[in-house]
């Protein structure tokens, strides 16, 4: 498992969007890049700078998975039926991280991913520890023992700013993963953008 070591909201600076829709970004006070060249005068974006940008946008939300791991996902989205945007963001939405995410089990993609490498989940009884483990429709997950009992997914469970999606079936500590949803199904805060993801990776 990768450990984000930077803080995560310098993403949302960078790209100047509150990716996860959280009231603590730091872009609801300060829009502009951080570091001392943040305030520089923008200047006008390439179509690679464009699609790099959503790339790095779509990247970040999924918790800033490794480069080598999202392209991986993209290769296997590119090779099977159907459109590769879609197919990508379902990949995404399968892994188990995120149906912990979307289950209102943590507060935070990568508070989720840690909850998970902890070993506080289990699918189909099963106790699993890895976050990028792809969830199947009809898989159950649920919380052990311990984690029933964690602060942190007590608060989680009581945020404002997000709803269990429709593809995700919530049951007390349960969660079941009922289908793979389609781009606008997923409840992004920001507009996500796959078709420019697909090109910059078919240059």
């Amino acid at each position: 498992m990768s450990k984000r070591k930077a803080s995560k909201y310098k993403i949302d600076r960078r790209l100047g969007e509150n990716i996860w829709g959280r009231p603590k970004s730091s872009v609801n006070r300060r829009s502009y890049g951080p570091g001392q060249h943040g305030q520089r005068r923008k200047s006008k974006v390439s179509d690679f700078g464009i699609q790099l940008r959503a790339k790095q946008k779509l990247k970040g939300y999924y918790g800033d998975v490794t480069e080598k791991q999202f392209k991986r996902t993209y290769q296997e989205a590119s090779k099977m039926k159907g459109d590769t945007g879609q197919n990508l963001i379902g990949l995404l939405e399968q892994r188990l991280d995120m149906v912990v995410y979307r289950a209102k089990f943590a507060p935070t993609v990568f508070s989720a991913r840690q909850i998970v490498s902890h070993g506080h989940i289990y699918v189909n009884g099963v106790k699993c520890n890895i976050a990028s483990r792809r969830v199947r429709p009809g898989d159950v997950i649920s919380l052990g023992k311990k984690a029933k009992e964690m602060a942190l997914i007590a608060e989680a469970q009581t945020l404002p700013e997000r709803e269990v999606p429709d593809y995700v079936a919530t049951e007390a500590d349960k969660a079941t993963f009922t289908r793979v949803p389609t781009l606008d199904e997923v409840p992004y805060p920001v507009k996500m953008e796959p078709n420019l993801v697909v090109e910059f990776y078919s240059r």
